[in-house]
Order: structure tokens, then sequence, then C-alpha cells
């Protein structure tokens, strides 16, 4: 099976940078740190206007918890059906009930409305309550990616989860393994040693950029206390670079 490589973006620069490195395929979002949020449709047109690189969007309306509401559900339908006729090559989306399973109700309109387009579930399965259950229900759902830490911080710290994964996959097919959270070379090399079937990898690969403000007014901030506005988060292509090297190697 291919091995993937897919980066994280959430602006051009971000994404020029990512395919100079060598990714496989793009999960764009804005507001990457606040977790991920769903992109701009004109960002998409962008990006696919330089390039063919396959793009999934991440379909999230707000920061927090994955229980939405019936019209955050609805918002979520529309701006998928939005994103496709921009040119989306799949999505990423993932429901949770108040009991931490994979809400297969709040699901099937979302599933439907991305019209045969790629589907990755997204780390709202590290959330739930049943990892593997969660994975199952996935599957039943036609989803063929699921993007995990292993239910953990990081996805080293998730390791023995996420081999369990793998060997679930094998076993019968299912979606394939996206690890994610904290994924650099160093990280790649670890599980492509140690965790067999290891194939497919997340990452953002971000650097801190230095505004070119000169002139900066101290202690407005625009955002949550704490956050940094003369600083910029960005994909380093370097990163994706090395990170390249060790999947072909």
């Amino acid at each position: 099976m291919k091995t993937v490589l897919e980066v994280c973006v959430d602006s051009l620069a971000s994404a020029r940078a990512a395919i100079a490195g060598g990714a496989d395929r793009l999960e764009l979002c804005s507001a990457l740190l606040a977790g991920g949020l769903t992109p701009y449709e004109m960002l998409l047109r962008q990006i696919k206007a330089e390039s063919d690189i396959p793009v999934r969007c991440l379909m999230r309306p707000r920061p927090g918890d994955f229980l939405y509401s019936k019209e955050e559900l609805e918002l979520l339908r529309r701006q998928i059906v939005q994103l496709k006729n921009a040119g989306a090559d799949g999505f990423v989306i993932g429901c949770l009930t108040p009991e931490g399973e994979l809400d297969r109700e709040a699901m099937l309109p979302l599933v439907d409305a991305c019209g045969g387009r790629g589907i990755t579930l997204h780390r709202a399965i590290d959330v739930s309550r049943d990892l593997e259950q969660t994975y199952l229900q996935a599957a039943q759902l036609g989803i063929d990616t699921v993007l995990t830490s292993g239910g953990a911080s990081s996805c080293l710290k998730g390791k023995d989860t996420i081999a369990r994964l793998i060997e679930l996959r094998d076993s019968f097919g299912g979606p394939e393994v996206l690890i994610g959270a904290g994924v650099k070379a160093e990280v790649i090399r670890s599980f492509r040693t140690e965790v067999p079937g290891s194939r497919a990898f997340h990452m953002s690969g971000k650097t801190e950029l230095e505004s070119a403000m000169v002139f900066r007014r101290e202690g407005v901030p625009m955002g949550l206390p704490g956050l940094d506005e003369w600083h910029i988060q960005q994909t380093d292509s370097e990163a994706i670079r090395r990170a390249r090297k060790e999947i072909d190697n």
C-alpha cells in the first residue's frame, strides 16, 4: 500500500511550503492555533488554482467539543456542499454523542453531503469512549481514513493503541490509520521501526516567523491571553522534506 504524508495547513503560504516539501495531501483548515476550524472557500480556490494536490477540508464550526447542535450540523452540511463545489477532494468530519460514542445520526447527513469524496474521521476518536469501537463505527459509515493520536496527547504516547488500530485495520481492510499529533521525521522513523504497518502520517511542520511589523503596541491582545500577535505560525518546507525522506526510506 502507498504511504501517505498529509500536511495540515491554514494559509496559502503554508500550503506552498507543504507542497514544496513533498506532501501527498493537504488537510485545509482555518485557525490552526485553535485546533483547526472550517476553512474559507476562497483559500481552497487559491490553492487549487496553483496545484492539483488532493485537499481534504476540515469541517469544524467552532473550538471545543464535538457535540453539535442541529443548527451547527446544518451549517456543516451546507459548508461541505459549498467547499465540494469549490474543488475539495475530501472532508474531515466527526461528531460524538454526549456519552462519547460516534454519533451516527449526526454523521449520516454529512457523509451524504460529501458525495463520494474521501472522508477522514478526525481526532474526535481520541476523546471518544472506546477507540476501537469508534473505528469500527467509522468503517460502517464508509469512512476511508481515521486520524488519531491513539487517544493520547501525542502519537508517541498513544503508540500502543495506534498499533492495535493498525492490527484492526489489517484484519478486515478497514479505514487507513492516519497517525497524528507530534509527527515529525524522527517520530515517523520510530513508528516505521516499531509499529509494523505504519504507513500514513499527518503533521503541520510549523515554524514561528517573526512579524514584519515595526510598530508594536504591547498589551492589546487580539485573541486569547498569551497569544503572540508578533509571530506567525507557518509550515516549514524543510520539516516536511525531512518527513518525506523518512517515509521514502
